[in-house]
């Protein structure tokens, strides 16, 4: 199968998939799943305007019931469709609303990456290290925190995030580059890591390779003062 033929493939796939979950909806207006999950995928189809269409109109119907947990899910849904657009703000305040306990964990974490999308890197922390508290192991909110920590300068604490991230997952490329950083600062032998980050997504650590110059300039800056 070559590559066009795998493309219309999964279109078809996909949109198998879409008019599965219209015609649940149709079945079963009812089940706020349904509506999340169809939401959900036209997100990642990046078909916003109707993901977003449809989230509203949902959050019309659950709300007149006064279902809570499912006006929950939809917020955090409609939140990661602002987050995915590049509305920090408006995805922030939709997370903030959320109360059901099985998707707090989740909400923390997005409140976490989106203060972090807006450079707010200690707000960021405070939200990644309660999401912490729930879910420990979760590798994407040791990343976040990581990742915070990292920005502000605090290497030491980033060091244990991105390690407790590697004894699970050494398959993570921005891990790997992101912990060679921190070791090249720390003083420690830090080309394993990076070696790792490049063979496991060349791109990634094509496009990452300035910022590696410019701190290795700023710390041979540092060293001759």
């Amino acid at each position: 199968m070559n590559n066009e033929e795998f493309q219309a493939k999964q279109k078809r796939e996909t949109e198998k998939l879409v008019h599965k979950l219209i015609r649940a909806i149709d079945e079963h207006p009812e089940k706020v799943n349904n509506y999340y999950d169809l939401g959900s995928l036209l997100t990642r189809l990046n078909d916003y305007q109707q993901a977003e269409e449809l989230f509203m109109k949902a959050l019309g119907i659950f709300e007149a019931k006064g279902d809570q947990g499912a006006i929950d899910l939809l917020n955090y849904g409609l939140g990661n469709l602002y987050y995915e657009v590049g509305k920090p703000n408006a995805a922030i305040k939709l997370y903030d609303k959320i109360g059901d306990p099985k998707i707090k964990a989740d909400s923390y974490l997005m409140l976490a990456q989106s203060y972090m999308k807006k450079g707010q890197h200690k707000q960021a922390v405070a939200y990644g290290v309660t999401a912490h508290e729930l879910r420990p192991a979760d590798p994407e909110i040791n990343q976040v925190l990581g990742d915070s920590l990292l920005a502000l300068g605090e290497f030491t604490a980033a060091k244990k995030y991105y390690d407790a991230i590697l004894k699970r997952h050494p398959g993570r490329a921005d891990t790997q580059f992101n912990r060679g950083i921190v070791a090249m600062v720390l003083g420690e032998p830090y080309h394993d890591y990076l070696t790792q980050a490049q063979q496991l997504d060349p791109a990634y650590y094509k496009k990452s390779e300035q910022r590696l110059a410019e701190i290795e300039k700023t710390l041979q800056a540092t060293k001759k003062k």
